[in-house]
């Protein structure tokens, strides 16, 4: 069985981290173990190589404004074919109106009777959509579009699929089944202030980040 260690990422890979420049060949600070990891990782990784800040290496995180424009244009890729899919059944979204509903009974409607079932299948849809662009290359199309990644925050690597599905559900079960309104507010909320990440729940979730692409 082969003893060789994997080839190194190549030059041009934009996504993987570099190891930093260590000290020369014989130098009395190449040996003995490898110091802590820094007090800003909240995983413990400290980075494959050890490094100060496990982004570092990395692209720069990706500007919060374009995270919502992606996902809003995600969100349409999906949501709209759906819709248009569910009509003939009566519609994912209940929009009749007797002259008496208001904003409440219309969100409590939408959740009842075969709009519930609608709402299942949307879930089902959207976090394999998401898992599969995000195992992919890190790239749903509106991230893609707007030339951002998801990223491992440990080493810069894409996504496993363990972490893309986690990631995927924390983000769509809730958002579809729970609590809409309050869910896109508290990660909208994270991916502004929190620090240093800028990780919304989702990101917590799978130990990801989200990173510009050159």
């Amino acid at each position: 069985m082969s003893t060789e260690p994997p080839p190194p990422p190549p030059d041009d890979d934009p996504f993987s981290k570099r190891p930093p420049q260590g000290p020369p060949s014989g130098s009395p600070y190449d040996s003995g173990p490898p110091p802590p990891p820094p007090p800003n990782d909240p995983y413990g990784g400290g980075g494959p190589y050890g490094g100060a800040d496990p982004l570092a290496g990395m692209p720069p995180l990706a500007e919060p404004g374009k995270r919502i424009l992606a996902r809003l244009i995600d969100f349409l890729i999906i949501s709209i074919p759906l819709y248009l899919i569910s009509l003939p059944f009566g519609g994912a979204v209940d929009v009749s109106d007797d002259g008496n509903d208001d904003f409440g009974n219309a969100v409590g409607n939408a959740y009842t009777g075969h709009q519930l079932v609608w709402s299942l299948i949307g879930l089902v849809v959207y976090v394999t959509y998401d898992t599969y662009f995000t195992h992919k290359d890190g790239r749903t199309p509106g991230k893609r579009l707007l030339k951002m990644r998801v990223a491992m925050l440990n080493d810069g690597s894409v996504p496993d699929t363990s972490s893309s599905l986690m990631r995927a559900v924390v983000l769509w079960l809730p958002a579809l089944l729970c609590c809409p309104c309050l869910w896109w507010l508290i990660n909208i909320v994270l991916m502004f202030t929190d620090k240093p990440y800028r990780q919304g729940l989702q990101d917590k979730a799978g130990k990801t980040v989200v990173v510009s692409v050159p």
